[in-house]
């Protein structure tokens, strides 16, 4: 009787330290995601790194002594997953479409005329817009079961994409819980990209560690992203910002009226939105508000490559429906390349696998959208003559297509016409052989072929390349 009565002490003792433990750990979970809320979203921390790291520690304690009371959302398992074998399909039960394109006020005023023959004398006096800056990352759905982060998923083909739940898990800006006033199953949309502070830091530290630099925000965010180990994905800083959500779930509260109003829920789900969101009554007003966002562009934290405009009356999108496989409710006003200002220090000539002869010009290292730009294409003997470019000239860059970079002008001053000009050689750089003009194509050639070394190695490296023989582990350094 008395080891019967011992027994039943321990275990209300073991009950109540599973209640203690049990509810420490939610008040430190809690305590934790909003301090990591006011951090990452609102740069307004409350309680120093050493505190945070503390509590963090005394959660991770808890949590190894009581494994069966982790709770999905805590924060620590945003980092150390297992790698996932590989990436396997998310299917959207909601397609992820395209946007059309504009290119200026008049595409945008087309856009209005268009919704406007479509809705006829249904057509309000003002169409209310809602004009977000269209952020340069990477499409991604986000779902949430029970108000918990229960999986994630690139765009793909609209239909189908690559589940990345694992990396999504280490986004420290992205709730991994929903507050009880959230449907219980919702679906959020949004982008996956870097702020470009936390990319130039991350590039150092892979310099310093001899690492190679990456290129640019967007290819890294979409390389991190697809990682099938998370422990890449957690020492790079992506963020996630939210736009929309995929439709509202059925027996949910009241869904919201407008765009707007779905922005303000999202934020107060816990997601981060962007603060440059607009609402516009109009169409000049819309225009406005694409034109100040293109002006604002340069001085941004992170890369845009347009504006996009929505209808802001959910009831209106209803109407308005889909054509093949965009909105008519939504369009995507794209910008052109920024363009900076830096010097030309000099023209090397590269040879090409086809004995094609490129100009490149060597300039003093300038940034331009988001990357430090030291080399930019001048294409071919034509453009040279086109830009009349002289050594020292200051010139204009920029990157075509938001990728490559380019001379885009020559900004003449007084001194140009005394500058020397750019011209091409004759003779190859490489091998010597007098150089021929491609009565074909704008093309300046060596016909030297296999005595090339240029023309060799190039015709080496295309025949191992993915394009061609498809070689496994043979790379450019082999």
């Amino acid at each position: 009787m008395m080891q019967l009565f011992e027994y039943a002490q321990q275990q209300k003792k073991q009950e109540e330290a599973t209640q203690l433990a049990q509810g420490r750990m939610d008040q430190l979970v809690t305590d934790l995601i909003r301090h990591n809320r006011l951090y990452h979203e609102q740069d307004a921390p409350e309680i120093s790194d050493y505190a945070y790291d503390r509590l963090y520690r005394e959660l991770e304690d808890l949590e190894r002594a009581w494994p069966d009371l982790q709770r999905p959302d805590s924060p620590t398992r945003r980092v150390g997953s297992a790698p996932v074998a590989e990436l396997t399909p998310f299917v959207h039960d909601v397609p992820m479409l395209s946007l059309q394109n504009a290119f200026g006020a008049d595409e945008l005023r087309e856009f209005e005329a268009k919704i406007r023959r479509f809705l006829g004398a249904d057509a309000p006096a003002d169409i209310e817009y809602m004009v977000e800056p269209k952020l340069d990352g990477l499409a991604m759905e986000v779902v949430y079961e029970g108000r918990r982060f229960a999986r994630g998923g690139t765009r793909g083909d609209g239909a189908v994409g690559e589940d990345v739940s694992h990396n999504l898990r280490t986004i420290q800006n992205l709730p991994m819980s929903l507050p009880p006033d959230a449907p219980d199953r919702f679906t959020v949309r949004g982008e996956v990209l870097f702020e470009l502070a936390g990319f130039e830091e991350m590039n150092a530290r892979r310099e310093a560690a001899g690492e190679r630099r990456f290129e640019n925000p967007r290819n890294a965010a979409a390389g991190t992203i697809r990682q099938l180990d998370p422990r890449a994905a957690q020492d790079r800083p992506l963020r996630f910002f939210s736009h929309s959500a995929a439709g509202w779930p059925e027996g949910a509260a009241a869904p919201p009226a407008t765009q707007a109003e779905w922005l303000d829920r999202f934020k107060a789900y816990g997601f981060t939105t962007n603060p440059l969101n607009r609402r516009c009554c109009g169409l000049e007003e819309m225009i406005a508000a694409v034109e100040d966002l293109q002006r604002l562009r340069p001085t941004l934290p992170y890369e845009i490559d347009g504006a996009v405009v929505k209808v802001n009356d959910l009831a209106l999108q209803e109407r308005l429906g889909f054509v093949t496989r965009s909105p008519r409710w939504a369009i995507a006003n794209k910008y052109p390349p920024p363009r900076v200002r830096t010097v030309l220090d000099g023209v090397i000539f590269q040879v090409g696998r086809t004995g094609t002869i490129t100009p490149v010009a060597c300039l003093r290292p300038v940034r331009v959208g988001g990357v430090t730009v030291s080399r930019a294409t001048l294409h071919n003997q034509e453009e040279l003559a086109r830009l009349d470019l002289r050594m020292g000239d200051t010139v204009g860059v920029e990157r075509s297509g938001d990728v490559i970079p380019k001379v885009a002008e020559v900004i003449k001053d007084e001194d140009h016409a005394a500058r020397p000009h750019v011209r091409f050689p004759a003779n190859c750089p490489d091998c010597g052989a007098p150089l021929e003009n491609d009565p074909l194509e704008v093309a300046i050639r060596c016909p030297n072929g296999l005595g090339c070394p240029s023309q060799v190695r190039g015709a080496i490296l295309h025949f191992g390349s993915r394009l061609c023989m498809y070689i496994d582990g043979l790379g450019e350094q082999r």
